[in-house]
């Protein structure tokens, strides 16, 4: 027996036309809710007051407690691993007063401590001997990574090295999503997990922040330039974490089964505003084979959907992204270059879902009025939703200084539809 919300769920990612627009906040940490937010949504539904717990300390983003989750009308669920960004265990939760005043839980690991600034400083897997791998400004709302990249020796550099976030999954890991999926109810909403492993230089998880000393390279500019100037170096490296990946996938399948609905792959970036980060051409050489091999075991062997996001303007990738087999795009950028909603849909939209898009994080979400934010999620739902296949969130996650009323706008105008 499956409830309507996901039978909604089931006929949008299948290109069916749902009775509703589907809605999804914080199924994953490319669509959550900064956790201020989420407090401010709890007080506006009336709902009891207790510390927002933090899922996701990197970008501070907010757990999304049933409750909420029935007063916005959300969709999807999202599954996660046992550690977060910073390699800390999730459990043992205990209460802290964030930089803005706000009390929140955080995982009993989760140290820090400040600058002569008044910046808060945060270390890999909560050690304090370590070296920080990030801070928040004593003016922002979430964390930068630091860099610490060792000084790169070709000759010693090794592939190794950029692996040791990514290893195989072990017993525990697989009792640990056993008793995941046997908390999660299939039938009420659409699940999606983020299983680990398949991220294929995800500039978020290049510095390693999870890690105590991160070997090889660790620097978001030498990435970058590796990409490059070290082909062969990222070629190998892609081809072993894929390898790891779909032993993992292979052991996960048989814990988890078809209990879940979309698999997040990936977070890598191919956009900026205006351009692409790379050419198409790059692209197919360095990450449309190892893309492919994952999708297509997944699509072999599982009933499980796969999820890409990329921000910016990569409308010249989109038929690469459906020929490395991906189901799902997130955020579409609509404000970007060649990112126009009305040509994206009748392009692509049989082909891809698209998830994100509902309303421009920019400029009309930050600084535009409810009534604006009204008008833009009803036209994007209008485009987006026809003959199934979209998914409303906004493009990337809501940010902790967005007008709280444009945040109620936004709602009220899926509501109404």
């Amino acid at each position: 027996m499956i409830s309507d919300s996901k039978r909604e769920f089931l006929n949008t990612i299948n290109h069916r036309q749902p009775g509703k627009v589907v809605v999804d906040f914080g199924a994953t940490t490319v669509t959550g809710i900064h956790v201020l937010i989420v407090e401010k949504l709890r007080d506006h539904y009336g709902l009891k007051w207790n510390p927002v717990k933090v899922i996701e300390p990197y970008q501070m983003l907010g757990e999304i407690d049933d409750d909420l989750v029935r007063e916005m009308g959300i969709d999807m669920i999202g599954l996660f691993g046992e550690r977060n960004m910073f390699g800390i265990v999730q459990d043992n939760w205990k209460v802290h007063r964030t930089l803005w005043g706000q009390e929140v839980l955080f995982p009993g690991e989760f140290n820090y401590t400040y600058n002569d600034n008044g910046d808060i400083l945060m270390y890999p897997e909560g050690d304090l001997s370590a070296r920080p791998s990030a801070m928040m400004p004593k003016s922002g709302y979430f964390f930068d990574a630091l860099e610490r990249q060792e000084p790169i020796d070709e000759s010693t550099l090794k592939v190794d090295d950029n692996l040791e976030e990514f290893g195989l999954v072990t017993d525990h890991d697989l009792e640990y999503w056993k008793k995941q999926i046997e908390s999660a109810d299939p039938g009420s909403k659409g699940i999606v997990a983020t299983l680990g492993s398949t991220a294929l230089g995800d500039i978020a998880l290049v510095p390693g922040v999870g890690l105590k000393n991160p070997r090889g390279i660790r620097s978001v500019a030498e990435w970058y330039m590796s990409t490059l100037t070290r082909e062969d170096f990222i070629k190998e490296l892609y081809g072993t974490q894929t390898d790891i990946a779909i032993d993992n996938l292979k052991r996960l399948f048989k814990v988890i089964g078809n209990r879940i609905d979309v698999a997040y792959i990936c977070g890598t970036d191919f956009g900026t505003q205006n351009s692409t980060f790379c050419s198409p051409e790059t692209y197919r050489s360095l990450w449309l084979p190892y893309y492919k091999k994952v999708n297509d075991w997944i699509h072999e062997n599982t009933g499980w959907k796969t999820f890409k996001h990329s921000c910016g303007a990569v409308e010249p990738f989109m038929e690469l992204f459906i020929e490395s087999g991906f189901d799902i795009i997130n955020p579409v950028q609509i404000n970007a270059a060649g990112m126009d909603p009305v040509h994206l849909k009748k392009k692509y939209g049989d082909r891809l879902v698209f998830c994100g898009g509902g309303v421009d994080t920019q400029r009309v979400f930050p600084f535009g009025t409810p009534a604006q934010v009204r008008e833009q999620v009803k036209r994007q739902c209008e485009i987006f939703n026809n003959n199934g296949g979209f998914v409303f969130s906004t493009v990337h996650n809501v940010q902790a200084n967005v007008p709280f009323e444009n945040v109620v706008a936004m709602l009220e105008a899926l509501r109404e539809l």
